[in-house]
C-alpha cells in the first residue's frame, strides 16, 4: 500500500462539474492499493499519516500532526501510485490490485482512519473520474510504502 500525503492549506475532489468533498487545512492522502495488502498495512499508514508531525507549533517548527492540530483529512484512491516505468514510455499498472481487492481495502481504510480521528474523514469515489484541486501548503508532500517499513 502506498500513501503520498500532501499537507494542504484546502483541498476539494469534483465529480461532473458537482464538488463531493471539501476540506480547509489538512491532510490530502493519496492511496494507491496492490494485491497483496492487508489490515496490517491499513494499520500502519493510518497511525503512520495521523502521527506525522508536520503542522508547525507557536515557534513555526514542523512539530504537531493532525490529530494535534485537529485538521481535516481527504482521501483519494489513486492507482497510478503503483505505476512501472521501466519498460518503455507507456505506465503499467499491473501490481494495482483490481477493484474487488482495492474497493473494501480503501473503504476500511477510510473507516479505520475516521476510527484513529475521531472524526469523519472526508473521500473522493473510488473508481470516478475526478478532478482534485488543492493548495500545498510548505509545499510539504511525503511518500510513504507500507512494504518498506524500515
Amino acid at each position: 500500500m502506498r500513501l503520498l500525503i500532501q499537507r494542504v492549506s484546502q483541498a476539494a475532489v469534483h465529480i461532473d462539474g458537482n464538488e463531493i468533498s471539501r476540506i480547509g487545512k489538512g491532510l490530502l492522502l493519496f492511496l494507491g492499493i496492490e494485491e497483496a495488502d492487508d489490515e496490517e498495512d491499513i494499520s500502519f499508514l493510518c497511525k503512520k499519516s495521523i502521527n506525522l508531525r508536520i503542522f508547525d507549533d507557536e515557534n513555526g517548527v514542523m512539530n504537531r500532526s493532525v490529530t494535534d492540530t485537529n485538521n481535516e483529512v481527504l482521501v483519494i484512491s489513486q492507482f497510478t501510485l503503483h505505476a512501472s516505468t521501466r519498460k518503455g514510455n507507456r505506465p503499467s499498472y499491473i501490481r494495482a490490485a483490481k477493484p474487488e481487492i482495492s474497493i473494501p481495502l480503501y473503504e476500511q481504510f477510510c473507516t479505520t482512519l475516521s476510527e484513529m480521528l475521531g472524526k469523519t474523514v472526508q473521500t473522493g469515489r473510488f473508481g470516478a473520474y475526478m478532478q482534485v484541486q488543492l493548495v500545498n501548503d510548505g509545499p510539504v508532500t511525503i511518500w510513504i510504502d507500507s512494504k518498506n517499513r524500515e
